[in-house]
């Protein structure tokens, strides 16, 4: 009799520790986040810069914000491991892939990661710690579980956990309702929707067939470059209205301008030619331009 052919699990290729650490806990969407969070409590620490008093502030800040962050995004990914699987993007991600078993060790580890974020943040400063598990929150519960699969609305909503990383920067250093922070904050929620439609536009077979409702997967591309377009312009003219703040004024302006141009002008590209390689250049502009604005509006409040 011919042997019977018995089914062996493939292993888990062997991947450095460092390298599913990165992909596991969202490390370079992490470091954009504590961009805008430093930039918060910048904008809203002073006069304290001046003496140096906000320091060891942002120091804690960097602490819990990567903390809650990355643990946020293991869960985010534990909850998701089914549908990444499906996904040519994302299903070389450590859970899908075998990298993280069994993978309810990133459930554990990314709650405990948030919990310990939180207990710091809140021995630190109690409105810190509100602001970094409203945005654990709004991302875990409100982006993943209850609008990702099921509306088109779901990373206009969700762009709130961004917000609440400038937030938390503010909440820092003891001022999270400084109106400066506040704008960046409202920048940073214009601003996702045009970054990550950007995304799905090139992804968006791989968006349907996982079952996600994202908008390029919903409308036209064309259709889909018109909403990009309105929050690029959104996300623009916030960024150029923060100028009126008298410690940023005419220096961040001109700092800006010439990022911002180019960002319209790669929207408007998008526009006439909504292409998946189109689309890519714009996502990969969207990135670059959040971390120059804050980066100019750090650079014009700082004392001199």
């Amino acid at each position: 009799m011919p042997e019977q052919a018995t089914s062996v699990a493939a292993p888990a290729p062997r991947v450095a520790w460092w390298r599913t650490a990165v992909v596991l806990f969202k490390l370079r969407v992490v470091v954009l986040l504590l961009v805008v969070a430093v930039g918060g409590a910048v904008l809203a620490a002073d006069p304290w810069l001046n003496h140096g008093a906000a320091w060891p502030d942002v120091l804690i800040l960097l602490l819990t914000g990567t903390l809650s962050a990355g643990g946020a995004s293991a869960i985010n990914q534990y909850l998701e491991q089914d549908l990444d699987a499906r996904m040519r993007r994302t299903r070389k991600r450590p859970l899908p892939a075998g990298q993280v078993r069994p993978p309810v060790w990133a459930l554990v580890l990314g709650s405990g990661m948030v919990a310990l974020a939180l207990l710091v943040a809140a021995w630190h400063r109690p409105q810190l710690a509100w602001a970094e598990a409203a945005g654990a929150f709004i991302y875990v519960v409100v982006y993943t579980l209850a609008l990702k699969r099921r509306t088109i609305t779901n990373i206009v909503i969700g762009g709130a956990a961004g917000s609440a990383a400038v937030i938390s920067g503010a909440a820092a250093v003891g001022r999270w309702n400084a109106p400066e922070a506040w704008a960046l904050a409202g920048l940073v929620f214009l601003w996702t929707p045009s970054h990550f439609w950007s995304l799905s536009l090139v992804y968006k077979d791989d968006y349907a067939r996982a079952g996600f409702p994202m908008l390029p997967v919903k409308v036209a591309p064309r259709t889909a470059a018109r909403w990009v377009a309105v929050h690029t312009l959104g996300s623009v003219a916030v960024a150029l209205l923060m100028a009126l703040f008298p410690r940023l004024g005419w220096p961040y302006a001109a700092l800006i301008a010439l990022p911002s141009a180019y960002y319209v002008h790669r929207t408007l590209r998008l526009l006439r030619e909504p292409t998946a390689a189109q689309a890519m250049r714009l996502f990969h502009t969207s990135n670059l331009y959040l971390a120059v604005v804050t980066l100019a509006a750090v650079l014009t409040a700082l004392p001199g």
